[in-house]
């Protein structure tokens, strides 16, 4: 399960980089045609735009693999073992509720949007919603997979605080 969750998260790695470029290229052939030629990629906002969202949210299913969010241990590393798990599994089942609540949200507003077209390229705008609906189930894997490590006994004491410090601490 881990090796594929590792590979799932290296293909979502390679899409961002796929997305980013296509957004720089999109943006600075922009530039330079509005700049220098008079004219422009009349779908270089949009695009860019959803391409922006949908790195956020695939980007967001990385760092939540990999316990990189932003978060604040200063409560939860002085409590006992027994303390710290509480917390996580706490705060694990509030995520995974959120995660529901962004899924069943994003599919409601892909489902209305379905034959709603994007002004400039006519695509349908369910695309925009599908970020929250590809999220969230992967969100919800990875919390599931935390939450089961936990009340198994495989996590260590260093990995009961499970955020990560800064880039000095490693």
């Amino acid at each position: 399960m881990s090796r594929a969750i590792d590979l799932f998260c290296r293909a979502i790695e390679y899409a961002i980089a796929a997305f980013l470029a296509v957004m720089v290229v999109m943006v600075f052939g922009n530039v330079v045609l509005r700049y220098g030629f008079n004219s422009g990629i009349i779908v270089s906002e949009e695009v860019s735009r959803w391409l922006f969202l949908w790195v956020t949210f695939l980007g967001a299913v990385v760092a939540l693999k990999e316990h990189a969010h932003l978060g604040s241990d200063f409560v939860i590393s002085r409590l006992p073992r027994r303390g710290k798990q509480a917390c996580i599994v706490i705060g694990h089942v509030l995520m995974l509720y959120a995660t529901w609540l962004i899924f069943s949200g994003a599919l409601t507003q892909a489902r209305i949007n379905l034959s709603v077209e994007a002004p400039v390229t006519g695509a349908s705008m369910a695309f925009v919603y599908g970020t929250g609906v590809v999220f969230a189930p992967c969100a919800a894997v990875l919390l599931a997979r935390d939450l089961w490590q936990l009340l198994t006994g495989r996590l260590a004491d260093d990995e009961l605080v499970m955020i990560k410090g800064n880039e000095e601490d490693k």
